[in-house]
């Protein structure tokens, strides 16, 4: 659907732990003598004291703070830079032709933008609010509520910010889209670079952590040719509750900002429920962390209760929004938080015995919670007879050997590279970075910190922790440390199962690795091994690696970085351009397209006509229909074909050769093998066939219909042809009425 072709033309860490940082300055004597422990004192102490003098013995924190946090918008404002660049460059979009630029957005995308473009063209917001709550567009005969189906209160947003400030004589609608969107990567580098901060204690975490997500952009995130897509509006909100989460889990914080922060927490899981479909999917991994990390007792039950009842309250309030959605109500993520919190209020005694007896218990518990889990979730779908999420379970079921599947919504899952096991190619280039082996290092062993300190945990008994025992242990890992180790983990083994994953993984990943080089943990475990475990070797370690690998990066990586910005290409697709000006000029504007479903996303973008089906997969009818309409890529007979297309008020459909004669992907995942293996009829081409499947006894609609013989041409009526597409015009059968009899 889209070408593109060439065309010429350093402060220190002192917000870290008392425990750990050396009193540089004592401001308590009475004649205000300075105090240095062990009579050390370095540039770093010089600079500090410089500012002291100037803004007095209190801003010394508030500095640090505001530099940090301008520095982490610095490396955010770059990389939203950088990745508008190469859209720019890419397509040379501020040259483009209004259409062109909305066939620039691909597939689902195109749809999303529609929902902006409609609430733009609306004569008021009432209106065009009415218009997508009692939508007939994009479903032929059908009236949806889009607000309900999906998550496109973004656009909704947009939309009405656009119309309300004073910016449209200077800025058209579609870069106030693109450029809110660009600006969340900017809110994303920040998250990243604050988790990192908070972890290690150093700006120079944070900074590490932002050069490497920008570096490794091929596998960190995909905005600059996928502005739309939904993970490009949620990911930078859910970066932002790990980086909330990870400051309320640091030890010794304040009642009141632990309230502040958690609020923050329910806002940033609020904004990424609301903009992502696939949100209970990544929250259900996220209580599965928690609740793992309350099982080997690294977190307090007011903290475990906390964040679930944040996930719950998100949740529910998305709900609402969504006009009760009842797909949220069925996730599996809400039934299993209500499970663990009702077996854990009643089993107070999990934490008391000794280790087997506190491991017995605790295998009993999770036994209890998964069990309770399904059968509220299996409950709740049938009081609220939801088969809206099935497929993606048939998909989960399939790829993970638990049986071969024909049906067509899984195996068009299973066929994608996107929902494929991650390439080992990842690796390669991540190594390439010098990103992977610093967080392998680092994973290593922080995980076997971890096993240590679970394994300590579950051989204390309740009361000698509550006594105090637990502080004086050989190992220890702060709860915050515990959470983003097993985030990592749980998330890193998502992506492993699932490539499109990925981009929860791997910008966390980055976090991960710049907390390993640049905080305390990991190297005092290793000069503790080498026996010169000493504050001198500590800092000397955490300032001078950090510093090395990012002088390292800018040698090896800048001229890269800048020409790959500075690559000019232009976007190329005259025969999707030449139909959809045929559609906007020749057909009625309530005419209903058939086709596939990416196609049809631009038709309606670019044409406002009225869709038979589309990419918003999540509605059971909706992916019934569209197994219906993708007959025409089948071996059906016309009359069977025409039938099918007439039930759902069909007045043109588009065929694409590209699919027709499909040859991207292997044999068994083209289009029209998924259809035949779900009719039961024989793959075309060489290569073997199950026993059960039978000759079909009609040639492939989309070849036979070119031949325009009947009973094609008594059907079917062709009205458009390019070198990519043909569309055909149903004619209408008359019908047929009995002779009426004499008297």
């Amino acid at each position: 659907m889209r070408a593109c072709r060439s065309r010429k033309s350093n402060s220190d860490d002192n917000s870290g732990s008392a425990l750990h940082r050396p009193p540089l300055v004592n401001f308590g004597t009475k004649d205000n003598s300075r105090v240095y422990k062990s009579g050390q004192r370095g540039i770093e102490e010089c600079l500090k004291l410089s500012w002291i003098h100037i803004l007095g013995p209190n801003c010394w924190p508030a500095v640090v703070i505001a530099a940090g946090l301008l520095l982490a918008g610095v490396i955010g404002l770059f990389h939203a830079w950088c990745v508008y660049s190469i859209h720019e460059n890419l397509l040379w979009f501020s040259h483009l032709k209004e259409v062109e630029r909305e066939i620039s957005f691909r597939t689902e995308c195109g749809l999303y933008y529609s929902y902006y473009k409609q609430m733009l063209k609306a004569p008021t917001i009432q209106q065009g609010l009415y218009e997508l709550t009692h939508d007939n567009t994009t479903e032929s005969k059908r009236t949806i509520n889009i607000l309900q189906r999906m998550n496109i209160y973004q656009e909704v947003f947009l939309s009405i910010l656009y119309r309300i400030l004073p910016i449209q004589t200077y800025l058209e609608p579609i870069y106030f889209y693109i450029y809110t969107v660009f600006a969340l990567q900017t809110v994303y580098v920040i998250a990243l670079f604050i988790t990192s901060w908070l972890l290690s204690d150093s700006w120079l975490a944070g900074a590490l952590s932002g050069v490497w997500y920008i570096l490794n952009r091929v596998d960190t995130t995909r905005v600059e040719f996928t502005i739309s897509l939904r993970e490009n509006w949620s990911i930078p909100f859910f970066a932002l509750q790990v980086a909330a989460i990870t400051c309320y889990l640091r030890p010794k914080l304040k009642p009141i900002h632990q309230r502040v922060v958690l609020w923050l927490v329910f806002v940033s899981t609020f904004c990424f429920c609301l903009t992502w479909q696939f949100n209970q999917f990544v929250l259900l991994v996220q209580a599965l962390i928690i609740y793992t990390l309350d099982c080997l007792d690294f977190l307090t039950a007011e903290q475990v209760v906390s964040l679930y009842l944040m996930q719950v309250s998100s949740l529910l309030l998305v709900w609402l929004l969504q006009f009760c959605n009842s797909m949220i109500l069925g996730s599996l993520v809400l039934s299993f938080i209500v499970s663990a919190l009702f077996i854990k209020h009643f089993q107070t005694g999990l934490k008391m015995g000794g280790f087997v007896i506190r491991v017995g218990k605790l295998a009993l518990h999770t036994l209890l919670v998964l069990a309770l889990t399904f059968t509220i979730n299996y409950s709740a779908k049938k009081v609220l007879q939801l088969k809206s999420d099935e497929h993606i379970f048939k998909f989960i079921k399939a790829k993970f050997g638990f049986g071969a599947t024909r049906d067509f919504d899984a195996s068009l899952y299973l066929c994608e590279e996107a929902f494929g096991l991650l390439p080992l190619d990842t690796f390669e280039r991540l190594a390439g970075t010098v990103l992977l082996y610093p967080y392998l290092c680092t994973l290593s062993v922080l995980f076997i910190l971890l096993l240590l300190v679970a394994l300590s945990n579950l051989s204390l008994n309740g009361l000698g922790q509550a006594s105090g025992e637990k502080e004086d242990r050989t190992f220890k890992m702060r709860p915050d440390v515990a959470y983003n180790l097993m985030h990592t983990v749980f998330f890193g083994l998502l992506a492993f199962s699932t490539m499109r994953m990925k981009y929860l993984w791997t910008g966390h990943m980055c976090t991960i690795a710049a907390f390993g080089v640049c905080g305390k943990e990991v190297w005092a475990l290793y000069l503790r091994v080498l026996h010169c475990n000493t504050k001198t070797a500590m800092r000397l370690i955490r300032y001078s690696v950090p510093i090395v690998i990012l002088a390292f990066l800018y040698y090896k990586f800048w001229p890269r970085l800048m020409e790959e910005i500075s690559e000019l290409r232009e976007f190329y697709d005259p025969d999707t351009v030449e139909l959809m000006e045929w559609i906007r000029l020749k057909t009625p504007k309530r005419a209903v397209f058939a086709g596939s479903m990416q196609l049809l996303a631009g038709i309606k973008l670019c044409t406002g006509r009225v869709l038979t089906n589309h990419p918003h997969y999540e509605d059971q009818a909706l992916r019934e229909r569209t197994r219906q309409v993708y007959q025409i890529y089948a071996r059906q007979s016309a009359e069977e074909v025409h039938k099918v297309l007439g039930s759902v008020g069909t007045d043109y459909i588009v065929l694409e050769d590209s699919i027709c004669y499909e040859r991207r992907h292997s044999r068994g995942c083209r289009l029209r093998d998924l259809l035949d293996l779900a009719n039961g009829h024989i793959m075309d081409g060489p290569g073997e066939n199950d026993p059960d499947l039978i000759p079909a006894s009609h040639p492939r609609f989309c070849e036979g219909i070119k031949t325009d013989m009947p009973p094609y041409s008594t059907l079917f009526t062709r009205v458009f042809k390019n070198k990519t597409f043909n569309v055909y015009k149903l004619k209408k059968l008359k019908k047929k009425h009995k002779a009426a009899s004499s008297p």
